[in-house]
């Protein structure tokens, strides 16, 4: 389907949408009848359900049939004239669930369109403005708004993965993380994976928190680290956002970096550190634990076996693996080394 086509049919204020939405009420309508109904001319009529035809958005019924005065459509009329076979037709709409999503495709081509042209555009620009002296790839923003407006255009660009590192202060409000909430998931099922990794004290933080432990119960893939280098966020290796502290003043200022040599060393910066990084899960959320499963904890991380554990507290064996195999689950960590941090980073320890 052509998209200005079926984006007509969808406007109860086109020719072609007030034909479309009288076909949908009006079950195998003949072009007389929808005439009647939308104020038009036959003729009128006619050439747009052909021209809807043609995009898949209705049907002719009765194509070579009979007519009520006894002539074929396709014979010669008593005015000597041969009919084109759809005057006297009976028409149906196609379901308006199959137009809409025609619409969103369509919609879809046209975004990923515009995005492809406006990166060869903004290369462009770039590279004639280049003065000696400067960075190329890299662009400095200083307005809240302009850099907000930047994360959601990377993301959005977005085909493959979206990488993160958030670090403190956490100073978006409850109304930003659930807007960047939608998003994401949106993205996310989208087939778009999010890789992040959050500083420690995320899980204390009354609103990154809880934002957090959604977004990992979503799919999204995470880990924490004590002391991250900075804030960053990656689209691909389309586009890279820093966020730093202002120098000598309150606020933040963002760079915004586009496919160069700094993109790159900044990808491999977060790849060296998400393999530093502990896995993230949404229990680690929860600061309870129960005696026997601190003393569990603390012996896994001193290097204890499941029988010297056992033995040390007096365990059976089988009890020994249960524990360890639902804390390492309960901490997203795959060894014991890793268990023993998280435990440790979440005050169990």
């Amino acid at each position: 389907m052509t998209g200005d086509v079926v984006h007509d049919v969808l406007d109860p204020d086109s020719e072609r949408g007030r034909i479309y939405r009288c076909l949908v009420g009006r079950p195998q309508a003949r072009a007389a009848e929808l005439a009647a109904g939308v104020g038009l001319g036959e003729g009128a009529v006619l050439a747009v359900l052909r021209e809807l035809a043609d995009e898949g958005v209705v049907v002719a019924c009765n194509g070579g049939g009979p007519r009520d005065d006894g002539h074929r459509d396709d014979g010669p009329r008593d005015d000597g004239h041969r009919d084109d076979g759809h005057r006297d037709r009976a028409w149906e709409a196609l379901p308006p669930g199959r137009v809409v999503e025609a619409v969103l495709q369509s919609d879809a081509v046209r975004q990923a369109a515009a995005r492809r042209a406006g990166a060869e555009l903004e290369r462009l620009y770039r590279f004639a403005r280049r003065d000696a002296g400067t960075y190329g790839a890299l662009e400095v923003v200083e307005d809240a708004a302009q850099v907000l407006a930047a994360s959601r255009r990377l993301q959005l660009a977005a085909r493959h993965q979206v990488r993160v590192i958030d670090v403190p202060p956490y100073s978006g409000s409850s109304a930003y993380y659930l807007d960047q909430e939608v998003l994401q998931r949106q993205r996310m099922a989208a087939g778009v994976v999010y890789r992040s990794i959050y500083h420690g004290c995320a899980f204390d933080d009354p609103v990154a928190g809880p934002n957090m432990a959604r977004m990992v119960e979503a799919g999204e893939q995470a880990r924490t680290l004590d002391e991250p280098p900075l804030k960053l966020a990656l689209g691909d290796d389309d586009l890279a956002i820093v966020t730093l502290a202002a120098d000598g003043r309150p606020g933040v200022v963002s760079l915004l970096i586009r496919p160069s040599g700094l993109l790159r060393a900044l990808a491999a910066v977060f790849e060296t550190l998400w393999r530093l990084a502990v896995p993230a899960s949404v229990s680690a959320v929860d600061l309870r634990i129960g005696e026997r499963d601190r003393r569990i904890l603390t012996l896994m991380a001193s290097g204890a076996t499941d029988d010297a554990i056992a033995r040390r507290l007096g365990l059976g064996r089988r009890t020994v693996v249960r524990r360890v195999s639902a804390l390492l689950a309960q901490l997203g960590a795959t060894t014991r080394f890793q268990a023993g941090v998280q435990a440790a980073r979440r005050g169990w320890l």
